[in-house]
């Protein structure tokens, strides 16, 4: 389906847990991103989950937008200058997406004010040195892929690509093949457009922290956490890390 004016206009809009206005264009097969001029800069996040979207580009100036949801798309590249478009891009859920070289994540380092980004479930991932090399390239960010970036985890990017070996290491001009326009990118196989499946201790755990949320701004985060399918800390701690993590995302700027 065609992203237009009119689609735009008759999507449900709302105020969500963390008292943003957002824009729900979930579910529509939607391929490219376009004509969000219509949005004459009225929403602080917009939710793309479950489209089509091969490339995040085609923003128009949206000095206002503050969140991008784009969980179970197709995205395998993402445009230059992407912060002048969005100069106040905070958080970017990019989860079940397409992303295959660490080089491909090298526009969203100009975007000083994103400070949460989630690659799970993209091919990129798997990569050596994935997280060091976000973590290198994105000093502003303070949660990736719902884990906290600690203090020791920036000491071990700064040496490891200071290094010789490292700079070695590090991709050069490598970035994923280039598509055809409504075709899957080469050598790959898109991701399907599938709802996220969540475990039930998951959410349990989630709710357990709810309970114990020590703010306003912890619970809604938390809140926000189960509407979008994603639970914060790794697979082998997630329910001892739910508070610890949740107050990183919390507190200061």
């Amino acid at each position: 389906m065609k992203l237009t004016a009119d689609l735009i206009l008759q999507s449900p809009q709302y105020t969500n847990a963390l008292r943003d206005r957002e824009l729900d264009l979930r579910g529509y097969k939607i391929p490219v991103i376009e004509n969000l001029g219509a949005t004459l800069d009225q929403f602080d996040s917009i939710d793309f989950s479950e489209n089509d979207i091969r490339k995040l580009e085609g923003f128009p100036l949206l000095r206002r937008l503050k969140s991008l949801l784009l969980n179970n798309n197709r995205i395998c590249r993402i445009a230059e200058n992407i912060e002048e478009s969005l100069p106040q891009l905070e958080t970017i859920v990019m989860t079940s997406n397409n992303m295959q070289e660490l080089k491909d994540l090298d526009p969203l380092k100009t975007i000083q004010s994103l400070r949460y980004l989630s690659l799970l479930r993209n091919p990129v991932t798997n990569k050596p040195h994935y997280r060091l090399y976000v973590i290198h390239k994105l000093p502003q960010i303070r949660v990736l892929d719902f884990q906290r970036v600690k203090q020791r985890e920036r000491e071990a990017a700064k040496r490891m690509f200071s290094s010789k070996k490292g700079q070695d290491a590090e991709p050069k001009g490598k970035k994923a093949k280039t598509f055809v326009p409504g075709g899957p990118p080469v050598g790959t196989r898109p991701a399907p457009s599938k709802p996220l499946q969540q475990p039930t201790r998951d959410i349990a755990a989630i709710k357990a922290a709810i309970a114990n949320a020590r703010s306003l701004d912890e619970v809604q985060r938390l809140e926000m956490l189960l509407r979008t399918g994603q639970v914060p800390g790794s697979r082998n701690k997630r329910s001892a890390n739910v508070d610890e993590e949740m107050e990183d995302m919390t507190n200061g700027s």
